[in-house]
C-alpha cells in the first residue's frame, strides 16, 4: 500500500509590515508585527511535533521582493531546525518574493529545494513509494502565461503532486497570476494540486484534491477567521486533509445582538459578555451592531464615528488577552432601508473602488507638496479603513438628510 504523509502551506508572507493598523496599544502592535514570524514557528513546531515526509511552502514565502532581513533569519533558522530533523522541504517563490527581488542573504540548509523560473519535477522516495513534486519559482513579478502548460503528466507507479501559485484564469477577485483552469490541472492526473496565492482557504476539487490553504496569517478585514496550513495523508489514491489553526491574532467581523439596548453602558457590557465568548488569542475585531432599536439608532447616530470607535476600544481595553476593534458598523440592512436611494448607489459605488480608484480620487491630498509627505502608505489595510469610514459617513448623512 503506497501511503505518504505531508504538510501543504502557503503565502507566509513574513515581514508584512501591517501600515494601516491604527489604534492599536504598544503591546497590541508589537504582538500584531510579530504574527507572521510567530505563525511560522508553529508551522515550524508541529512539523517536527509530527514528523510528516516532507513539508510544501508554496509561493510567497517573504512580503515584498527586498526580503526583510529579519523575516530572512527567522526563515533560514526554521529551515535549519527540520535540516536536523531530516525533514525535507520543497519551496516556490510566488509574486511578491520572485527570484529576480532582493538577493537572498541568507544560505538555506541541503533539506530545502527552491524552484526555478522554469517547471521541474523533483523525485523524493518515501519508504517504497517514489514520489514527485513538480513547480517553478516566480522568476518575475508578473507572471501571466499560463504555466501549468509545462507541467508534466503523470507517470504510472508514482505519486505525483503539483506546487502552483497562481489564479483561476477567470478569477475576476484577484490579480490573476500563472492562470489556469481547473479542467487543466484534472487532466494531468495528479495525486494533489498544492496550490498558493489566494489567501482564502479553499478547495477547487475533491478528488483528487485542487487545495488553497490560505496563508498563515491574517493581514486585515479581507482575511478574517482561521488561518492555517493542511496535513495530508495519502494512500493509495485516497486523501485524507486536515487543517491546523496557528494564527496569532484573528481577524474577525462579530456580530453583536444589541436586543433591548438603549443606553451606552448597555451596550458595552454585551459587547463584552459576547467577545469573551469568542475563543481566540488575540482578535482584531469589526463589531457590527445587529437588532438596534429606533431610540438606540438615533442615540448612536448623534455619535461621531471616531468618537465611537475610541468608546469602545477603551471599554473592552480590560478584556483579558488582546482585543481590538478595528471597526464600529450599525447594522446593515437596516441602514440600507433608511438610507435614500441615491445614498445607496454611493455608497455601492465606494464599496466597489480598487486601488486604482482610490490612487485617483487622493491624488490632489497625496501629491501635494507639503501634506503628502506625511500621508500613510494606501495600501490594503488603509484603503479598508477608508471605505469603511465613506460608507458610514454616506449612510448617515443621506438618512439624517431625509429626516429633515
Amino acid at each position: 500500500m503506497a501511503s505518504i504523509r505531508f504538510i501543504h502551506s502557503a503565502d507566509l508572507h513574513l515581514g508584512s509590515p501591517f501600515s494601516g493598523m491604527k489604534g492599536l496599544g504598544a503591546g497590541q502592535w508589537k504582538k500584531l508585527q510579530n504574527s507572521t514570524l510567530e505563525a511560522f514557528e508553529r508551522l515550524i513546531s508541529y512539523t517536527l511535533e509530527t514528523r510528516p515526509d516532507f513539508l510544501l511552502i508554496v509561493g510567497d514565502v517573504y512580503d515584498g521582493e527586498d526580503r526583510n532581513l529579519r523575516a530572512q533569519h527567522r526563515f533560514q533558522q526554521g529551515m535549519e531546525r527540520l535540516q536536523q530533523a531530516g525533514i525535507p522541504v520543497f519551496l516556490s517563490h510566488g509574486n511578491h518574493d520572485h527570484l529576480s527581488g532582493g538577493a537572498a542573504s541568507f544560505e538555506l540548509p541541503p533539506n530545502v529545494h527552491v524552484f526555478r523560473d522554469s517547471v521541474e519535477n523533483m523525485e523524493l522516495p518515501v519508504g517504497n513509494t517514489r514520489v514527485k513534486i513538480a513547480g517553478f519559482s516566480y522568476g518575475r513579478r508578473h507572471v501571466t502565461e499560463p504555466m501549468v502548460e509545462h507541467y508534466p503528466d503523470k507517470q504510472a507507479g508514482v505519486i505525483q503532486i503539483g506546487m502552483l501559485h497562481g489564479s483561476e484564469e477567470s478569477d475576476t477577485e484577484h490579480a490573476v497570476y500563472a492562470p489556469f483552469r481547473k479542467e487543466q490541472l484534472l487532466a494531468k492526473n495528479y495525486d494533489y494540486w498544492a496550490l498558493g496565492h489566494i489567501h482564502k482557504r479553499q478547495h477547487l476539487s475533491i478528488d483528487p484534491p485542487i487545495v488553497y490553504p490560505g496563508n498563515l496569517q491574517g493581514r486585515h478585514r479581507k482575511e478574517s477567521g482561521p488561518k492555517g496550513f493542511y496535513d495530508i495523508a495519502l494512500t493509495d489514491g485516497h486523501a485524507e486533509l486536515e487543517f491546523i489553526p496557528v494564527e496569532a491574532v484573528r481577524f474577525e467581523r462579530i456580530m453583536i445582538d444589541c436586543s433591548g439596548v438603549q443606553h451606552m453602558n448597555e451596550l458595552f457590557n454585551i459587547a463584552k459578555q459576547q467577545l469573551e465568548a469568542h475563543e481566540s488569542e488575540a482578535l482584531v475585531a469589526e463589531l457590527d451592531l445587529q437588532c438596534l432599536s429606533d431610540s438606540a439608532i438615533h442615540m448612536l447616530q448623534g455619535i461621531p464615528s471616531a468618537e465611537l470607535l475610541n468608546a469602545f476600544r477603551e471599554a473592552l481595553s480590560e478584556q483579558d488577552g488582546f482585543v481590538h476593534v478595528s471597526s464600529v458598523q450599525f447594522n446593515t440592512e437596516r441602514l440600507s432601508a433608511e438610507t435614500s436611494p441615491f445614498g445607496k448607489q454611493l455608497a455601492n459605488r465606494v464599496a466597489s473602488w480598487d486601488t486604482d480608484d482610490w490612487k485617483q480620487a487622493l491624488q490632489e491630498l497625496y501629491n501635494h507638496p507639503r501634506s503628502g509627505r506625511f500621508l500613510p502608505q494606501l495600501d490594503d489595510g488603509l484603503q479598508e479603513e477608508l471605505r469603511a469610514e465613506a460608507e458610514a459617513k454616506i449612510r448617515k448623512m443621506m438618512a439624517l438628510e431625509d429626516q429633515r
